[in-house]
């Protein structure tokens, strides 16, 4: 018998749908009450919240398949410190590029305004993400892409 190893906890597609949903539900909230800690009114600021999180799946959605396109026509494989760098900075600007001025009308503040409120989400989302990631991985367990597998037994 031929016993081929297997990963642990949560694992295939409902691991992701369970990811994104808890992160942007999490998110939204965490998100709607910093935009009211700064003064913005709770209505206007959950529904900031919702559209944001909207435009970043859907941004996150269609940059990594442009990325990725353009990643398969490159010469050099692999994804160097450079490349991811160039993929987070292209991410994160063209998410802030579209948040900016809809914050700014949103809100009706001034770009300027507008800016610092994206800055201190950013600032929010690197911890935010990060924390998250270590606490999904404690709960659900590691992606099989990350856990060690034993050694299939060999067949008798």
């Amino acid at each position: 018998m031929n016993a081929t190893p297997t990963a642990s906890g949560l694992q295939g597609p409902w691991r992701r749908v369970i990811f994104v949903t808890l992160y942007e539900l999490i998110a939204i909230i965490a998100s709607s009450l910093l935009f009211m800690a700064i003064g913005q009114r709770a209505l206007e600021s959950g529904v900031m919240s919702v559209v944001a999180s909207t435009l970043a799946i859907v941004w996150n959605l269609t940059f990594n398949h442009l990325f990725e396109r353009w990643e398969s026509r490159q010469s050099v494989k692999g994804r160097s410190v450079r490349r991811r760098v160039v993929h987070a900075l292209g991410f994160e600007g063209g998410l802030a590029l579209m948040l900016i001025p809809l914050m700014a009308w949103w809100f009706d503040v001034s770009l300027w305004q507008a800016t610092l409120m994206e800055a201190g989400l950013l600032v929010f989302f690197l911890v935010y993400t990060y924390v998250f990631n270590w606490v999904f991985d404690r709960i659900f367990g590691l992606p099989a892409s990350a856990q060690a597998l034993p050694a299939a037994l060999p067949s008798a």
